[in-house]
């Protein structure tokens, strides 16, 4: 039987006097769950990354990647780069020193310093009008998608940058029962053994679809319950409607476990849902259902202990990251809030975890940035929402 359950936590539209009933209620339901709960502790490391060379800066940060060496790869947008303001030196004639727009692509080190930089256009493939998303695949290729007109395919890199494969077909329509291409696809995601990849399409289909990793063959998709994606419009999200039966754009991750399950970010509909690898419909939850516009579910990533306990949740419009038990899919414990300062945020957008249970973010809009949150081991839930994890001793590692 289908479950349907709803965790409302963050951002609240309801009228004043049934939020200060729900607040009065929910700070005696909190104190009786922390007496119990644990959770993951983070500190951010303000120092990270590493200055940029050749007075390089980010713009809209859509994508962070991990490969096995715990090298982090972050992917950008240089278009929402303010011409007059941050990139002077781009200008002909130059207006200043400072600035350029960087590489799309940069490669950090586990410290932060640059190793590498590269992408746009080249020849064999069609760079996305709108580059989205960056992930590194078990045998640490770079895949990337886009969310922007004629972004129906998908490419394919070496970790250096060489151009290894495009999948679909650039300049297709929206179909979400295509068998040959996608419509602005968010993401791509891997099971464990990397034989096959799994795209949260997107921006304009409404599903999750399966390729062979190797050969880029479609061979199944999926809509929201598992049900045949359909391309009719759903209307905007109304908080107090009845859920619906299909997703909404965007469909923004779909994250295989190790276990069998996949999570997808059915981020219009502020929730995400849990399948089996074959599209069975799992489970669901909802996340902050009070959140208009952006929605709440924007990317997870999982902790890296054999069994994934723990599921990380971005929620750009809300400013903050959310920490998960994966399988009860019981928010814990949420850091982050809006702001500029180091463990704030604006619009976090991507998260990933490397080997040492360390989380990157990044940062889209105009936060145009990466940080990094170092794992400080397993303590007792004591707050709904951490704030930003400032450091409370020696930064680094």
């Amino acid at each position: 039987m289908m479950q349907k359950r709803t965790v409302v936590l963050g951002l609240s539209l309801a009228v004043s006097i049934t939020a200060l009933t729900y607040a009065s209620d929910g700070l005696d339901e909190l104190s009786a769950r922390d007496a119990r709960a644990e959770a993951p502790i983070f500190e951010v490391d303000p120092f990270w990354p590493q200055p940029l060379p050749n007075h390089w800066v980010l713009g809209s940060v859509v994508g962070v990647g991990i490969d096995s060496r715990d090298h982090v790869y972050i992917i950008h947008r240089q278009a929402p780069l303010n011409e007059r303001t941050e990139i002077g030196a781009a200008d002909d004639p130059p207006t200043g020193e400072c600035c350029l727009p960087a590489p799309y692509i940069l490669e950090f080190d586990p410290d932060g310093k640059l190793m590498n930089a590269w992408g746009g256009p080249g020849e064999g493939y069609t760079w996305p009008t709108s580059n989205h998303g960056i992930t590194v695949d078990p045998n640490d290729n770079i895949w990337i998608g886009g969310n922007g007109n004629g972004d129906a395919h998908i490419l394919k890199f070496t970790r250096d940058g060489r151009f290894l494969a495009e999948f679909g077909i650039p300049g297709a329509g929206t179909d979400s029962n295509s068998e040959d291409h996608f419509a602005r696809p968010a993401k791509i995601s891997f099971d464990s053994r990397g034989e096959e990849a799994y795209v949260s399409d997107g921006y304009r289909n409404k599903r999750v679809v399966v390729l062979d990793a190797n050969t880029g063959e479609i061979k199944r998709f999926w809509g929201a319950y598992g049900n045949t994606p359909s391309d009719e419009r759903t209307g905007r999200y109304d908080p107090s409607a009845p859920l619906i039966d299909q997703f909404r754009n965007p469909v923004h991750c779909a994250e295989p476990s190790d276990d069998g399950l996949v999570y997808v970010c059915d981020r219009g509909n502020d929730r995400l849902q849990v399948f089996r690898t074959d599209g069975t419909y799992v489970d669901e939850v909802r996340i902050a259902p009070a959140t208009l516009g952006d929605g709440s579910t924007w990317d997870i990533a999982f902790s890296r202990d054999p069994e994934q306990t723990y599921m990380y949740l971005a929620d750009g419009k809300n400013m903050k990251v959310y920490i998960i038990d994966r399988r009860s899919l019981e928010v814990l414990t949420s850091f982050g809030d809006g702001g500029r300062q180091p463990g704030l945020f604006f619009a976090v957008h991507s998260i990933a975890t490397d080997s040492q249970g360390n989380i990157y973010t990044t940062e889209t809009y105009e936060g145009k940035r990466v940080q990094k949150f170092l794992y400080r081991g397993i303590g007792p839930v004591t707050a709904e929402n951490q704030g930003a994890p400032w450091p409370r001793g020696e930064i680094g590692g």
